[in-house]
C-alpha cells in the first residue's frame, strides 16, 4: 500500500497553493519557512489581526515512510541515502498535508460549519509568542490522555 502524499511531487506548488487560498480568504500576511536542526516546516499567516503559526515535521513523515519502506538487501544505496530520501519526500509530502489541512479548515469556515477561531485555535499565537497549544499544554490544562480514557 503507501503511505498517502508519498508520491507529492512539489512542496512549491503546495505552498503557491496555500498562499493564493488564505490571500483570496482574507488573509493580510503570509510567510514560510524551514528549521533545518528540526525539521519542520511552518506556514505562517494574519487573518482579521489573529496570527496563525503552522508547522509540520519533516523528519516526522520521513519517519513513518522509513516504517512503511524500510531499508533492506534489495534497497537501491546505502541506508544514508535511504534515510535522506525518506526526509526529501517528508519534506514535500508535509507542505501537501498542510495545504489540504488549511483547504479543508477554511472551506468548513466558509460554509458555516466553523468559526475561524474554532478551526485555527490551536494555532493561533497569544501576545507572548507561544499558540494557544503549548499554552494549554504548559499550563496542564486539558487531562492526559490516560486521564480522559478511564472517564469515557
Amino acid at each position: 500500500m503507501g503511505l498517502p502524499y508519498e508520491n507529492s511531487s512539489s512542496g512549491n506548488n503546495a505552498i503557491t497553493e496555500i498562499q493564493k487560498m488564505l490571500r483570496g480568504f482574507g488573509c493580510t500576511k503570509f510567510g514560510t519557512g524551514e528549521d533545518f536542526e528540526t525539521g519542520e516546516l511552518f506556514v505562517q499567516f494574519e487573518h482579521r489581526g489573529r496570527q496563525v503559526f503552522l508547522k509540520a515535521s519533516a523528519r516526522g513523515y520521513a519517519a513513518a515512510w522509513l516504517k512503511e519502506h524500510p531499508f533492506g538487501p534489495r534497497t537501491k544505496g546505502s541506508k544514508a541515502e535511504h534515510q535522506a530520501r525518506a526526509l526529501k519526500i517528508g519534506g514535500i509530502a508535509v507542505y501537501s498535508i498542510l495545504r489540504d489541512w488549511v483547504k479543508g479548515q477554511v472551506t468548513a469556515i466558509e460554509i458555516g460549519m466553523l468559526s475561524f477561531e474554532a478551526a485555527f485555535l490551536s494555532h493561533i499565537m497569544l501576545p507572548s509568542g507561544v499558540s494557544v497549544i503549548e499554552h494549554i499544554e504548559a499550563q496542564r490544562l486539558l487531562p492526559s490522555p490516560s486521564e480522559g480514557a478511564s472517564n469515557a
